[in-house]
C-alpha cells in the first residue's frame, strides 16, 4: 500500500508548487492537500499565535493522521511554532516546512540575511534559526529584513512589484553582510534562482527542501 502524505496548507495558490514538487520527488507517495485558508487570515489580525491558533493547528494535524497520514507536512511558515504542540500526541513524523531550510543555512554560514513579506512569518523563521544554531552548537547573527509593501503588492495580484521589492531588500541585505540568505515564505520560493544570481549569494527556500526531508523521513 502506498504511503500517504498530507499536506496543511494556509495558501490554497501554493498547492500547485507542493503537488509538482511530489510528482517529481515522491511519485510513489500519495499526497492529499488540508487547506485552512482561515488559520492565516486569523493569525495576521491577531498579529501574533494565540491559543486558538495553536488550538486549531493542532487539531488540524490530529485530523490528518486520523485520515491515514504517514507523515504530516505544514507548509505555513506562521504556524510552524505550533507544530511542536503537536508532535507528542501524533505517532507519525510531523515537519515544519522551514525547519531543513534553516538547518541549511545554520551549516553554511554564521551571517544569515532573513527576508519575509509577512510580518507574522518573521519571527518564527528567526527563532527557529536560532534554535537549529544552538542544537548545532554554533554562533550565528541574523539580519532580519520585513517587506511588508512587497506583501500587499502580492496581494493586489502586482508580482513584478513584489519582486522588484524583495530582490532590492535581499542585494541590501548582502551589501551589508549577509552570507547566505533564507526567504522565509513558500511564497517567496520562485525568487530563489534570480536572488542568488542577483546577489552572488547562496539563497535558500523552504518548498524543495521540506519535500526532499519527507523522502528521507519516508525512507525512499
Amino acid at each position: 500500500m502506498p504511503k500517504k502524505l498530507v499536506m496543511i496548507h494556509t495558501v490554497p495558490a501554493l498547492i500547485p508548487l507542493f503537488q509538482d514538487l511530489c510528482r517529481e520527488l515522491l511519485p510513489q507517495v500519495v499526497a492529499y492537500n488540508l487547506v485552512e485558508e482561515s488559520l492565516l487570515q486569523n493569525l495576521l489580525e491577531a498579529g501574533e499565535i494565540t491559543p486558538y491558533t495553536n488550538r486549531r493547528v493542532v487539531h488540524t494535524i490530529l485530523s490528518a493522521r486520523d485520515g491515514g497520514a504517514d507523515a504530516i507536512l505544514v507548509t505555513c511558515s506562521s504556524i510552524g511554532p505550533c507544530v511542536s504542540l503537536a508532535r507528542p500526541l501524533c505517532d507519525v513524523p510531523v515537519l515544519r516546512i522551514d525547519e531543513p531550510m534553516a538547518e541549511q543555512a545554520v551549516a553554511m554560514a554564521t551571517r544569515i540575511g532573513v527576508a519575509a513579506t509577512a510580518r507574522t512569518t518573521l519571527k518564527p523563521t528567526v527563532d527557529l534559526l536560532q534554535e537549529k544554531a544552538k542544537e548545532a552548537g554554533r554562533e550565528i547573527s541574523v539580519q532580519a529584513s520585513l517587506y511588508p509593501e512587497a506583501f500587499s503588492a502580492l496581494m493586489e495580484g502586482d508580482t513584478a512589484r513584489h519582486d522588484s521589492i524583495v530582490l532590492e531588500g535581499l542585494r541590501t541585505q548582502v551589501r551589508q553582510g549577509a552570507e547566505v540568505l533564507v526567504l522565509a515564505q513558500a511564497s517567496m520560493a520562485r525568487l530563489a534562482p534570480l536572488s542568488a544570481q542577483e546577489t552572488g549569494v547562496p539563497v535558500l527556500a523552504s518548498p524543495r527542501l521540506a519535500v526532499e526531508r519527507v523522502r528521507q523521513i519516508l525512507q525512499l
